[in-house]
This record gives C-alpha cells, sequence and structure tokens, in this order.
C-alpha cells in the first residue's frame, strides 16, 4: 500500500517567524508593537517607504537561522508522522530569496529525522502535490490540490473552507483520526 503525504509549511507552522520579525520591526523603524498586534497585519499592511528596508532586513542571510520552534509538540508529531507518512517541508522562501541556506539550517538543526530530500524550496504551492498540506496561507491552501489544513492564526481567522488546527496536539489527533496509529 502506498504511504500518503504531508506538506507541512515552515514560516508560523513549524517556525516562530513573527517573533523575531517585530523586534526588527520595532527596532528598524522606532515602533514598539506587539507581536499581537504584528500578527493582526501589520507586516501585510506597510507603508512602501518601510516595505523596502523591511525586506532587506528579512533577506539577510542568517535572518531566518535563530527563529524559535513555534510549539515544542511539533517536534515528536511531525517524528510520529514520518514513520507513517512521506513527510515534505514546503516553504515559499522564494518571498526572501536569501532565506534558502538559513531555513535549511533550521531543519536540519529542529527536525534532523527529516530526509533532506524533502526540502521544498518554492514559491506557490500549487506544485505541491501531496495529499495534506499544513499551512497557516488561506493563499496557498487555495492553490493546493489536496486536502488544505489551516494552522490557525490572529491574520486567518475569518477564513473559512479548511479543517482548521490551533497546535500541534490537534495535528496529532487530527491524522489519528484519519487512520494513522501512533
Amino acid at each position: 500500500m502506498m504511504r500518503k503525504s504531508i506538506a507541512i509549511d515552515m514560516d508560523q507552522v513549524l517556525a516562530n517567524s513573527y517573533k523575531k520579525m517585530v523586534v526588527a520591526y520595532n527596532e528598524a523603524f522606532g515602533e514598539s508593537l506587539t507581536e499581537e498586534e504584528f500578527l493582526h497585519g501589520t507586516k501585510k499592511s506597510l507603508d512602501p517607504s518601510k516595505e523596502k528596508r523591511f525586506f532587506e532586513l528579512l533577506n539577510e542571510p542568517s535572518f531566518f537561522r535563530d527563529f524559535e520552534v513555534l510549539d515544542p509538540d511539533s517536534i515528536e508529531v511531525v517524528r510520529q508522522l514520518n514513520d507513517h507518512f512521506d513527510v515534505y517541508i514546503a516553504t515559499a522562501a522564494m518571498d526572501v530569496p536569501g532565506s534558502f541556506h538559513a531555513k535549511y539550517e533550521w531543519l536540519r538543526e529542529h527536525f534532523p529525522f527529516l530526509n533532506t530530500q524533502n526540502f521544498v524550496f518554492c514559491g506557490n504551492k500549487a506544485v505541491i502535490y501531496t495529499d495534506y498540506l499544513i499551512d497557516d496561507n488561506p493563499r496557498q491552501l487555495q492553490a493546493f490540490r489536496g486536502q488544505g489544513i489551516l494552522y490557525s492564526m490572529p491574520y486567518n481567522e475569518h477564513v473559512d473552507g479548511y479543517v482548521r488546527v490551533r497546535n500541534w496536539k490537534e495535528i496529532g489527533e487530527y491524522f489519528l483520526k484519519v487512520g494513522v496509529e501512533k
């Protein structure tokens, strides 16, 4: 029997990217936004004069290297999923091309049991042909052809039409329901 496959987004699903982004934003522009304010859309609504400078900060080769793991349970759940599924990491690294090496190193550090041949650095995830995609970005899920699973974040609260998970324990439970024995 052929194993099913899961693609997992990296930023704000495995890695807490916004925590460092809000610090960088506040330092660069003399602001004092909270992580919650930033998560609700500040990054997406930057004025053009700040947007270019902020992108330059994100595009620094080491920026993505030291993110915290978003949910400590993710490591064990991904390890268990990897025993039953073909697991891929699908990250939209084309949005920040300077991030490739740092993202690769981060994944190797935190998920050393994953096959590096299953790391996919892409833009539009319509090119991902797995059975499932776990992502926080509804735009990426719209383009995906399999079962989209929306990782809940404040900026996607209003989105319906997908299986929604709030943490990695819920992801583990979801895949138990679809037939994975741990």
